[in-house]
């Protein structure tokens, strides 16, 4: 839910489509696995760390695409993510291990208390979860999401009535490469270990779908639009409901469902038929 409501910032409140966004989950991770494994910073200062540096590459990233739109900019976010994904995955003097293997990552604690349960983790993501609703929540009711949403509707006009285009782009990739760094930072100490295929490509078109069932530029759509998909993996997995013999056929009844859902409700399940 973190990472869909992170990349619904881009793809719905400005209507750009990111295939990349796994890359900024994949910096957060990089960031607070290294960070604490190799260096011993505590994770409450690595978690903001990797949240900054998401956002820094947020910037990096969106600055020389400005002035794309449509595929051209959905082909430049792919090259991105991909770039990193090689990267983690070849540079072994960077990471340290091959396969970007990091290991042994120490759990939070606060006060002396350990977060090791599962409790703890669920608790831990849902408080951060609740602080990302609320900051997006008050960015789409503000001015500045009004400008966001000018610039989805026509990028052109916005701009002749005074919006900074270039500026209110950037800053919709910075919160967003920032809220995926966070979603990085948390699941590399929930883990404990982290490799490159943590963060293939597929990783992002799961997150796109689920903005997309949902709803693009509904908060609460990307939500639904997460629990949805997120629970069929599970209930799919083999040797749940399917037998292990037909494990393949869960790719073909999460196919099926999708189709179904985009046909009867193209607009997403939160938002009105087109």
């Amino acid at each position: 839910m973190l990472l869909a409501i992170g990349l619904n910032i881009v793809c719905g409140f400005t209507g750009l489509l990111d295939l990349g966004y796994v890359g900024f989950y994949l910096i957060g991770g990089y960031t607070a696995g290294l960070l604490m494994a190799r260096l011993g910073v505590t994770y409450w200062i690595a978690l903001p760390l990797a949240v900054m540096n998401g956002a820094l590459w947020g910037l990096l990233r969106g600055a020389p695409t400005l002035r794309l739109t449509g595929d051209y900019f959905a082909i430049v976010t792919f090259g991105f993510a991909e770039l990193l994904f090689r990267i983690v995955k070849n540079e072994q003097w960077l990471i340290g291990a091959p396969n970007g293997f990091v290991r042994d990552i120490p759990p939070p604690a606060i006060f002396g208390m350990v977060f090791y349960q599962n409790w703890h983790n669920y608790y831990h993501i849902l408080i951060l979860l609740i602080l990302v609703v609320f900051v997006t929540y008050r960015l789409q009711h503000s001015r500045v999401g009004r400008a966001w949403v000018a610039i989805r509707e026509d990028e052109q006009a916005a701009e002749s009535m005074g919006i900074n285009v270039s500026r209110y782009k950037a800053l919709a990739f910075a919160v967003s490469a920032a809220i995926g760094g966070l979603g990085g930072g948390f699941v590399a100490q929930f883990q404990v270990n982290i490799s490159a295929p943590f963060f293939e490509f597929w990783e992002s078109i799961l997150i796109l779908c689920m903005v997309v069932l949902g709803g693009m530029g509904s908060i609460k759509g990307a939500m639904l639009g997460a629990a949805i998909l997120g629970s069929l993996g599970e209930v799919l997995r083999p040797g749940a409901i399917i037998p292990y013999q037909f494990g393949g056929a869960r790719y073909l009844i999460f196919g099926l469902i999708l189709i179904l859902l985009m046909r009867f409700r193209p607009g997403g399940l939160m938002l009105k038929k087109a």
